[in-house]
């Protein structure tokens, strides 16, 4: 049996990250970006700077994850990060402009083919979010991406970040599903590797046409844009 008739006879779930996968980060974040570093007189590169802004960010959810300590919130995580950035690049700012760029995270759209994707996807499966969002900013976006989700999960209710085991286990318990019943769906090789290596089928959507990287937790099936998922799978 290949591995997409292993998909499409096995599983129940398709849970997906949000940032980065169902919604564009990148070109969202440096388009709000732009205006504000371009006010504050700095001639950086503002799609860099977004990038230096997304590793920091996950550089401290990484290591919040790893202290064993209380979950700090993602919108935390996120203030820490912009400001720490801006320091760097010698940019004055003030925590409310902080805020401001950080709130930025609810309002972004899906990529152009994800709505179409989806709703075809969602005519065999259950279609759910498992991110690192916090519940609040994930009920907010709701309204600007426009997808209709069976469900929205933060990993608030695992206490930890992606990639640690319980995002998944908890992502899982909450449908009613065992692992192997759930494709994993994502634009991070990082995000891939958590869900593999937790019990979950996953599914790579390699929009940036980089290699996965050696690692014995492959994906189960690699696709360069979500509309190719959806020809594969539905």
């Amino acid at each position: 049996m290949s591995a997409i008739d292993a998909i499409r006879n096995g599983v129940k779930v398709c849970m997906f990250d949000q940032y980065g996968t169902v919604v564009d980060m990148q070109t969202g974040l440096t388009e709000v970006a732009t205006p504000y570093l371009k006010a504050k007189g700095w001639t950086g590169d503002p799609h860099a700077f977004v990038t230096w802004w997304r590793r920091t960010h996950f550089e401290n959810s990484m290591i919040d994850a790893l202290l064993g300590r209380e979950h700090t919130p993602y919108r935390e995580i996120g203030h820490r990060s912009v400001s720490f950035v801006l320091d760097r690049a010698g940019i004055p700012h003030t925590m409310d402009e902080v805020r401001a760029l950080v709130a930025a995270i609810e309002r972004l759209k899906p990529f152009p083919e994800v709505p179409d994707a989806l709703a075809r996807l969602g005519t065999r499966y259950k279609l759910v979010v498992l991110s690192n969002g916090d519940p609040d900013m994930l009920e907010t976006a709701r309204q600007h991406h426009g997808i209709r989700f069976d469900r929205v999960i933060s990993v608030a209710e695992a206490s930890a970040f992606k990639p640690h085991v319980a995002t998944y286990r908890k992502g899982a318990e909450l449908m009613g599903v065992t692992m192997h019943e759930v494709l994993f769906v994502a634009n991070h090789a990082f995000d891939c590797i958590g869900a593999k290596s937790a019990g979950m089928r996953t599914a790579f959507i390699d929009r940036r046409r980089r290699p996965f990287g050696r690692t014995p937790h492959q994906p189960d099936i690699v696709v360069p844009t979500m509309k190719d998922l959806a020809d594969a799978l539905v």
